[in-house]
């Protein structure tokens, strides 16, 4: 986890508005999403909306592992969760970045929660742990399924980003995290700020530009790439 001080010099003027239309992108079964004057509200129940061996068999969204094996999962099934975090409908960049903590850092438009590159207190997300998730960069933990990578490009995957310009979700500095390309661009950007942030339109915003980060297009252990394992450049907002 990245624990430095960098900003972007740009003003919190300049860093617009959260495009209403990138919360349609998110999984309506499990998220609801609710605007209150100058706040936005995401709560979400944690169940993702695609295949996974870490849902009960009896699931139908159930598939067999094949990313990773039997032996090499974590332990547990996919249950109902609550997660709850409120930010601003006009994000703005703090004096300094802050280091993510342990535990949820953001929701994925799947309902999902998304953590950072820790597996607890000071130890990093290692090979040995990563090679238990599955297709969707994730794993089961002490409080539920939830993404650390990015997903990969096989062909049980057909909703989830991978080395594109999707919308992966909302960090809970209130920023929109998207895949490794920029719709504006249509390729990796290459004027992103260390926590993997820019400003530029999107696929939600039309030509309006607002910040928002990408998935870093680096690898961080083998051919693992992280949802997200820097800074936040905004003020965090507690998930509760």
């Amino acid at each position: 986890m990245a624990d430095n001080s960098d900003t972007d010099d740009s003003s919190a003027a300049s860093t617009g508005s959260t495009p209403l239309a990138a919360f349609d992108e998110f999984n309506e079964d499990a998220v609801t999403i609710s605007f209150d004057g100058d706040d936005i509200t995401i709560e979400s129940n944690g169940l993702p909306n695609h295949t996974s061996p870490y849902w009960s068999t009896s699931n139908s969204l159930y598939i067999e592992p094949f990313v990773a094996s039997t032996s090499e999962m974590s332990p547990g099934t996919i249950s109902s969760g609550s997660y709850t975090v409120t930010v601003p409908a006009t994000p703005v960049k703090a004096s300094s970045s802050s280091a993510t903590g342990l535990g949820a850092i953001g929701i994925a438009v799947t309902g999902a929660p998304i953590f950072n590159d820790e597996e607890g207190p000071n130890i990093a997300l290692s090979a040995n742990v990563a090679s238990g998730f599955d297709y969707a960069g994730a794993h089961m933990g002490p409080t539920g399924y939830h993404y650390h990578l990015e997903s990969t490009d096989v062909e049980a995957n057909t909703t989830l980003s991978y080395d594109d310009e999707k919308l992966i979700g909302i960090l809970q500095d209130g920023f929109l995290l998207y895949g490794r390309k920029c719709n504006s661009t249509d390729d990796h950007p290459t004027n992103l700020d260390a926590s993997g942030g820019h400003i530029s339109a999107t696929q939600h915003s039309s030509d309006e530009e607002f910040y928002h980060y990408h998935i870093i297009n680096e690898t961080y252990i083998g051919s693992y790439i992280l949802l997200f394992g820097v800074d936040l450049q905004g003020t965090p907002n507690t998930i509760m």
